[in-house]
């Protein structure tokens, strides 16, 4: 498949991670779960439903979904959530929780990009 369709896809599936991501999230935030607990089970929720849409439509092989490939996205998948966690937090704590739900989406767009060719180059490989 080629890197454009591959982009497109990952970026429709992205699309559906990231709405399931950030209603968690904020849900979870405002019955007062602390932000960086709800930001970690919102990745969560997103995370499931990404691995299986990207592992069976945008980086999908002949090879069936692994062992290999599930330890591969959790690694990464732990690596992102790290650095999600922090800057979403640093944003909530600096600036409040509103400003955390708005940041979200842009630390999550930043980090799609990398999570890309992370997912096309090492995890679905």
């Amino acid at each position: 498949m080629t890197l454009a369709r591959q982009g497109w896809l990952f970026l429709l599936m992205g699309f559906l991670q990231w709405i399931l991501d950030w209603a968690v999230t904020v849900v979870l935030s405002h019955f007062g779960v602390p932000l960086e607990v709800a930001n970690v089970c919102g990745r969560i929720t997103g995370a499931l439903l990404g691995f299986w849409l990207n592992g069976t439509i945008t980086f999908s092989t002949s090879t069936p979904l692994g062992r290999r490939h599930l330890v591969r996205f959790i690694i990464a998948w732990i690596v992102l959530t790290i650095i999600s966690t922090w800057a979403v937090g640093l944003v909530g704590h600096n600036a409040g929780l509103q400003y955390a739900w708005l940041a979200k989406p842009v630390v999550e767009a930043v980090l799609a990009v990398a999570s890309f060719f992370i997912s096309r180059y090492w995890i679905y490989r």
